[in-house]
């Protein structure tokens, strides 16, 4: 026993020594592996999750945690456009563009046609894959003998999508709450009040979905407008410059319009200037008149009769 416990009194200090710088290895390790840990807040990360780019594909998966829910990949841009083409045949040139439109997956919603012959017009409105729509203006391009015009617009509508996602997730989970509601409820007031509400949610969540198929279904088929107009022709063109009849009606315009200016003096000149003309008149022979009456009595008529001399025989 006390050559047992000599053993122990020697190797005590030993194995302790042996554990002692075990733990601090163990410490060591651990501190070293913990490192990039202790960056991020001290909180295990997984090193190759937080570098590694998401798989193709993954953006609808679900999203664990707390993160955000992922952007979608594409812009849903809602694309609408209009066209004038002038062409030289309005029938083949609708043909030839239907065709053209129905090969790149899209399709004729409406139609218009108006006018006869050389004034006629058609307008047919397409609905285009919106990755086709550069491709579909190209192509329409082409059919015309000249592109009188060319308007585009774009509203980018991917902000009220995924608002719109959102807003009818939440709704979901407002009505599955009800639901379970609604199943513990005894009271008949209860349960009408529930489903009052059941009935509130269901119907903003299927006005909400409509909605964001309405605008994603917008995005994914844009719409162009496109007039087709019959090329003119020159030979008409000049003879619609020389119109007999236009002119004929312009000169009797002219003809009336220098009669109405003669009438016009007439009466001006029988209203205002005849009168004054022979106001201007009468006084003009009042004094012709006395002028000539006293040239005729003479100045010697009033000189006074002169007295006789005297001593001349009377």
């Amino acid at each position: 026993m006390l050559s047992s416990g000599r053993r122990l009194g020697v190797r005590g200090p030993a194995v302790m020594a042996i554990f002692l710088i075990g733990l601090f290895t163990i410490g060591c390790q651990a501190g070293s592996a913990a490192g990039p840990e202790s960056k991020l807040g001290g909180a295990p990360v997984a090193m190759p999750a937080a570098t590694s780019a998401p798989a193709a594909g993954s953006g609808s998966g679900e999203q664990s945690g707390d993160q955000p829910p992922a952007a979608p990949a594409d812009l849903l841009i809602i694309k609408t456009g209009t066209m004038t083409l002038q062409v030289t045949g309005l029938d083949a040139a609708v043909t030839a563009a239907t065709q053209k439109v129905d090969a790149l997956g899209g399709y004729v919603s409406g139609s218009d046609r108006s006018g006869d012959g050389e004034n006629a017009e058609a307008s047919l409105t397409f609905r285009i894959p919106a990755a086709r729509w550069d491709e579909a203006l190209a192509a329409l391009r082409g059919l015309a003998d000249k592109v009188l015009t060319e308007r585009s617009s774009t509203e980018d509508v991917t902000g009220q999508v995924v608002d719109l996602g959102a807003r009818i997730r939440n709704l979901e989970a407002t009505e599955r709450a009800l639901q379970a509601i609604m199943d513990r409820a005894t009271e008949i007031k209860d349960v009408l009040s529930v489903q009052a509400e059941l009935t509130k949610v269901r119907g903003q969540i299927e006005e909400m979905t409509a909605e964001k198929g309405h605008l994603e279904e917008q995005a994914a088929m844009s719409t162009l407008t496109v007039t087709f107009a019959l090329k003119p022709n020159p030979v008409r063109i000049e003879q619609q410059g020389f119109d007999p009849a236009a002119e004929a009606e312009q000169a009797s315009a002219s003809l009336v319009s220098v009669l109405q200016g003669v009438a016009t003096a007439g009466i001006w000149f029988a209203i205002v200037w005849l009168p004054i003309l022979l106001f201007f008149a009468i006084i003009a022979g009042v004094v012709l008149t006395v002028t000539r009456r006293v040239r005729r009595t003479g100045p010697g008529d009033d000189t006074p009769p002169v007295a006789p001399e005297s001593g001349t025989a009377v």
